[in-house]
């Protein structure tokens, strides 16, 4: 076996079949002849009883003293117990980012989540993650990877955290699934941004603006009566978009709403004698088992958005969402002195902390009752005027 150089290896010939020249100085260190005439350098050792050979790069595109100087880098990791082979050809059979995302979503999402949050985990995958990352090998994601990503969508800090969020749980999974070791997840330490918390109330005069603007809708037509009727539920129970929009009449009991399926499981809303006054006044529609009924025979209407527009434009409330409506609803109720215990149970939370964002309207009834309190109190102890107080001491 001669010593591997440059003007060696350009004139080893080209055969039917591959064959390898080994180097006469380092043990294991060699070049491998194909059919074609390309000339890759290789390392083989013994693992395990086997023989393992690693390619180490093709002649002309790296040096003879390159490869021999990788040879040996190669030769001190087999010699201390590790196995080269076997870790790159882990590395080429694992998977990249895009196929993870799809086993995250198929086992995963598909069988714990509802279909909101379904959607919800596709827009973000198919939007956001493959398109920058999905070429990634999992292995290979780092902590700076994830950081750009989640800076790219610094303009929308919701969905930038959102996305965040979703890959979190995603490569925690992947530690479970062994594609990445314990404690490896690259979104460790990433800072969310900053979301602002929005929280529109409609005052008495909007909700008066918004109530004409529903009357004045359901006699002219120009809405549905089951898409009035919605508005009007989401006032009058403070109840979540899908909770209202796929009731069913079956749902309906003397104790009041029976959802079998929340976003907090199973729950049971309080129906008042307004919300059931809309109800009494809805037709059932035959083969239609939704009280909300849609266009299309036997659904319910899925698309409440276009007609709140409408509503919201001629009542004058261009900013006001639908889920402000569940604000309105909450913050009456905690303006008026109910617990705010009492009012996340109102609202189905299962945290008292998500409740808690309107506790500071608490503060509006007590505060209305201190000003009367000592209003009266000050008839008798309060500051009087200079000239009066002369008066009474003579």
């Amino acid at each position: 076996m001669p010593k591997l150089t440059k003007r060696a290896v350009e004139a080893l010939p080209v055969e039917a079949k591959d064959y390898f020249v080994w180097d006469s100085q380092i043990a294991g260190f060699g070049v491998r002849v194909m059919p074609s005439g390309a000339k890759t350098y290789q390392a083989q050792y013994r693992k395990g009883g086997r023989t393992r050979r690693v390619s180490i790069g093709r002649h002309g595109k790296i040096t003879v003293d390159e490869a021999r100087k990788l040879a040996k880098e190669l030769m001190g990791q087999v010699a201390k117990g590790e196995n080269p082979a076997e870790e790159i050809a882990q590395h080429r059979r694992a998977p990249t980012v895009a196929a993870l995302c799809e086993r995250f979503f198929d086992t995963h999402v598909k069988e714990r989540c509802k279909a909101s949050t379904q959607g919800e985990y596709r827009r973000a995958i198919d939007l956001f993650i493959v398109p920058a990352i999905g070429n990634f090998k999992v292995v290979e994601l780092e902590r700076k990877d994830i950081a750009e990503l989640h800076h790219k969508f610094r303009d929308k800090p919701y969905q930038a955290n959102r996305t965040l969020g979703v890959l979190s749980k995603m490569f925690n999974l992947a530690e479970i699934w062994g594609l990445r070791p314990d404690g490896s997840n690259p979104c460790r330490h990433v800072p969310k941004y900053r979301e602002e918390k929005r929280e529109r109330f409609l005052c008495q005069d909007e909700l008066q603006r918004l109530g004409q603007a529903l009357t004045d809708a359901e006699r002219d037509s120009s809405e549905s009566p089951f898409v009035i009727a919605a508005f009007r539920l989401f006032i009058l129970t403070g109840c979540r978009l899908g909770e209202i929009q796929t009731l069913q009449w079956s749902f309906i009991t003397d104790a009041g709403m029976e959802l079998p399926d929340t976003k907090t499981g199973a729950r049971r809303i309080p129906l008042p004698q307004a919300a059931r006054a809309v109800l009494t006044a809805l037709p059932r529609l035959a083969n239609n088992p939704y009280v909300i009924a849609g266009a299309i025979s036997g659904y319910y209407a899925t698309d409440l958005q276009k007609p709140w527009r409408r509503i919201r434009k001629r009542a004058g409330l261009h900013d006001v969402r639908i889920h402000d409506l569940r604000h309105t609803y909450a913050s009456n109720a905690v303006s008026s002195g109910m617990p705010i215990q009492m009012v996340g149970r109102l609202l189905g939370h299962s945290q008292i902390q998500t409740t808690m964002r309107y506790a500071h309207l608490a503060d509006d009834p007590v505060r209305q009752a201190a000003e009367k309190n000592a209003a009266r109190l000050d008839t008798f102890v309060g500051v009087r005027e200079p000239q009066q107080a002369l008066r009474l001491v003579r």
